[in-house]
């Protein structure tokens, strides 16, 4: 349905409105479309905050999308910073393990979002988490809101990092 919506608002160009439109309907279009109403950057600000799921996880278009903010955003390594991870939004969640070590607790933000992990980002989550090297600080160190603030990522805890958390 959004496919096709997106054929009917582009059916006589693109409208230099196009942020007024659904998140989601920017899903269906390319930087480049975008291009003659914005910045990459805001473009990809705009489909962080889409809802992703509408395209299917291993979808060779939604790895297109996150190929293509990594290069707008002149993400040149794994290492993502706090003001890119934010632009980012929910395309975080299709960032491998290498991403997740290397960015240090720069996505936990965002990555508390996510539906769901592949095994590789749980276990990077997980050592991200153990080192302590977080703005949260270490397990031992958290209060309420810092569970609040990480509780999509709650699931994926294991023993080791449930344990030292305070009663």
């Amino acid at each position: 349905q959004l496919s096709c919506l997106v054929k009917m608002v582009t059916l006589h160009g693109i409208p230099k409105d196009l942020d007024s439109y659904p998140k989601d309907l920017l899903l269906f279009l390319s930087p480049s479309d975008y291009a003659a109403t914005g910045s990459c950057r805001q473009y990809f600000a705009n489909i962080g905050r889409a809802n992703l799921d509408v395209l299917q996880r291993e979808s060779s278009q939604r790895k297109q999308l996150l190929l293509e903010a990594l290069a707008c955003l002149k993400i040149p390594g794994t290492q993502v910073n706090e003001e890119n991870a934010e632009i980012l939004g929910r395309l975080v969640c299709d960032l491998g393990g290498k991403y997740i070590k290397s960015s240090g607790g720069n996505l936990l933000k965002q990555l508390s979002q996510c539906e769901s992990f592949l095994p590789d980002q749980e276990e990077a989550i997980r050592s991200v988490i153990s080192s302590g090297n977080t703005t949260f600080g270490p397990p031992v160190a958290w209060s309420a809101f810092t569970l609040n603030e990480l509780s999509g990522l709650i699931p994926v805890f294991d023993h080791s990092i449930l344990q030292k958390i305070p009663k």
